[in-house]
């Protein structure tokens, strides 16, 4: 008898625990509504997942423009949702990951950096397409992923701030390189959030600042731009320290960029020295 309520108990003790760990990890696919069904088939196989073992939802063109519209050129938001996304909560800390798949404009460092500022956390994230997308409109597939996944509904304010973010920092990828601009952009939001930044003089110094640690040359236009968004950045309820945490997975490839600079200053500075030394020298020989 004793041994029957051992394993009752033993057994019951297991439906809990694995109760919780399904609980905890929720898994859910975004789909784009455009896509025919090869093309389904072929994103579920690229996250690895079949219908049984995710939540299969749906993303449209309507919902992509939400919160894209007005932002960005029509052909980068297309007229069909193509763009698909995986999510997978984790635990408490795990902070954010991201992959993708036939994206070619956004950087996994964009994304995690846009899903902060929506105030997503704890989450496995990959956006895929089955041929060559910008990627802006899988940011909307995502948070829509992650409301289903978690329950909770992200603020419409972080949901456009975050989309701002976006597709500022694609646009200034073009210009100043793509891993530069989401250093760039991550340095002066945490600046900003964590000093309670929010008047727009100092938000600009704040960004020249960040810009002249990169090496990065702004024009008037570029720095205008970011301090609007940061100014609605700077409204939402962000954690300095939730923010960090949560990027703590992308945070090495960014600082392999501020180290490239640093080595080239010193490189820059190495010939400059040269050139000096070299025409002492020639004035030497006349002096």
């Amino acid at each position: 008898m004793k041994k029957k309520i051992v394993v009752f108990i033993l057994t019951f003790c297991m439906m809990m625990f694995g109760s919780v760990a399904l609980a905890d990890q929720e898994k859910v696919v975004g789909l784009g509504a455009n896509l025919n069904d090869s093309q389904m088939t072929e994103m579920l196989e690229k996250f690895g997942v079949s219908k049984d073992e995710a939540r299969i939802i749906e993303v449209s063109n309507d919902e992509e423009r939400e919160y894209l519209k007005g932002l960005i050129s029509e052909d980068k938001i297309g007229t069909r949702a193509i763009s698909s996304v995986y999510i997978e909560t984790l635990g408490k800390g795990a902070g954010i990951s991201v992959e993708t798949y036939n994206i070619n404009w956004v950087t996994k460092e964009m994304y995690a950096n846009a899903m902060a500022t929506a105030g997503i956390e704890d989450a496995k994230v990959m956006a895929a397409a089955p041929f060559k997308v910008s990627g802006t409109a899988a940011l909307t597939g995502i948070m829509k992923a992650f409301e289903t996944a978690t329950g909770k509904k992200l603020s419409d304010e972080a949901k456009k701030a975050a989309s701002e973010e976006l597709v500022l920092t694609g646009e200034l990828g073009e210009e100043v390189g793509k891993d530069e601009a989401a250093a760039l952009i991550k340095d002066v939001k945490e600046k900003v959030v964590k000093d309670k930044v929010t008047d727009p003089g100092e938000i600009t110094i704040i960004i020249k600042n960040a810009a002249k640690e990169l090496n990065i040359k702004l024009d008037k236009d570029q720095i205008n731009q970011i301090m609007e968004v940061m100014k609605k950045i700077s409204q939402l309820d962000l954690n300095i320290d939730k923010i960090s945490s949560q990027l703590d997975k992308i945070s090495s490839s960014l600082d392999d960029v501020r180290r490239t600079v640093e080595e080239n200053k010193g490189l820059i500075q190495k010939i400059l020295d040269a050139i000096v030394s070299f025409f002492k020298k020639i004035g030497d020989l006349f002096s």
